[in-house]
């Protein structure tokens, strides 16, 4: 593992870099973490966005990794316009249960760190608490464990802090099995985190661990939840989406809406829980903006490439009871207009080769 930068005859500005560590000092005073630098830097052409991380060992509340990267924010001098944010605004930081007798903070979660930092320095999507994200396999590469998907929330020993070049706060990334991330985007990733909290200290990712879900008295509180908020995921985003109309002799226009088996399910659970809550939700394509309305009675208008469906609680309700996630073409009594297509999906890993196929 790689030293820190220090300051040289170049008398480099860290400034960036020591509110970090300030940061830490309360909870590490002097001890020297592990940390993964760069050799190369991104701007120059090197392979990993972030200029470090550092991985601090915990005995309590169980023994435990605490990763925390460097480089999402400014570090050195103050580059961009906005005078109150550093940088993209957060740094985030990663809880591992260690193994017994473990010296060395596991390699995967700094490639994983660096990867949602190419995420992020690619697509300009900045995370924010309350979100989740799908790893579409394992989180750690090769292991038979059930944590699948992410969800971010506010690191619960690092409040944000204010730093010569601006603003920022840490936030965590927090593994989540198939079913928990199902649930999160159900509900609200971080009311679901709020329950765990108590099963769950300092949200601490155990690649070992189950799905807290199979414990009944959490998934009763779930459950209730659900009942009583409704769902916190305001849209949803898809590789299929397609809509054409087809015009009928003596009758109103058939609007025809393609989308793929995966999203059924989702579809199925969600609008339930958005529209009888007077909550709006989008489904968006390549091509398409598909939105979803709360309204007094059923409708769907067209307009360029948006589609806005308003639907009654009704309507919502019969959607989750007819559609199915199988290839095929349903109807619905309260919205007559509409044919909802069904295709098969196919979920692919890295290499793009098929891992499972829906419908």
């Amino acid at each position: 593992m790689n030293d820190y930068p220090t300051d040289s005859e170049d008398d480099v500005n860290t400034a960036g870099w020591d509110a970090i560590e300030a940061a830490l000092a309360p909870l590490y005073g002097d001890q020297k973490p592990q940390h993964m630098g760069t050799l190369i830097g991104y701007r120059l052409g090197g392979p990993d966005p972030l200029d470090g991380i550092s991985a601090y060992y915990r005995a309590h509340p169980v023994p435990h990794w605490h990763y925390v990267t460097y480089g999402f924010s400014e570090l050195y001098d103050k580059e961009e316009e906005d005078e109150e944010v550093s940088g993209y605004g957060f740094e985030l930081t990663f809880r591992l249960r260690a193994a017994e007798g473990a010296t060395e903070a596991p390699r995967w979660v700094f490639s994983l760190l660096q990867n949602l930092a190419r995420y992020v320095f690619n697509t300009g999507n900045v995370f924010r608490p309350g979100e989740w994200m799908t790893a579409n396999g394992p989180i750690a590469l090769d292991t038979a464990t059930r944590i699948c998907s992410m969800a971010m929330a506010n690191d619960p020993e690092l409040p944000a802090i204010e730093t010569p070049n601006g603003r920022l706060e840490f936030i965590q990334v927090v593994g989540l099995t198939q079913e928990e991330e199902y649930a999160a985007k159900q509900w609200s990733p971080q009311y679901l985190l709020d329950t765990f909290l108590p099963h769950m200290p300092l949200w601490i990712t155990d690649l070992e661990r189950g799905s807290l879900l199979d414990v009944p008295s959490l998934a009763a509180e779930v459950e209730a939840g659900l009942k009583r908020d409704g769902s916190g995921c305001g849209a949803l985003y898809t590789d299929v989406l397609d809509v054409v109309q087809q015009k009928r002799l003596l009758r109103a226009t058939l609007t025809e809406i393609t989308f793929g088996a995966r999203q059924v399910d989702e579809l199925r659970a969600l609008l339930p829980l958005r529209i009888p809550f007077e909550r709006p939700f989008v489904l968006a394509g390549r091509d398409w903006h598909l939105q979803f309305e709360p309204g007094e009675a059923c409708s769907v208008t067209v307009d360029n490439d948006s589609v806005t469906i308003t639907m009654t609680p009704a309507c919502s309700q019969e959607f989750a009871s007819i559609l199915r996630p199988q290839e095929g073409r349903y109807q619905l009594d309260h919205l007559p207009t509409v044919s909802w297509i069904v295709q098969k999906t196919s979920l692919r890993d890295p290499d793009g080769n098929v891992v499972s196929t829906a419908g």
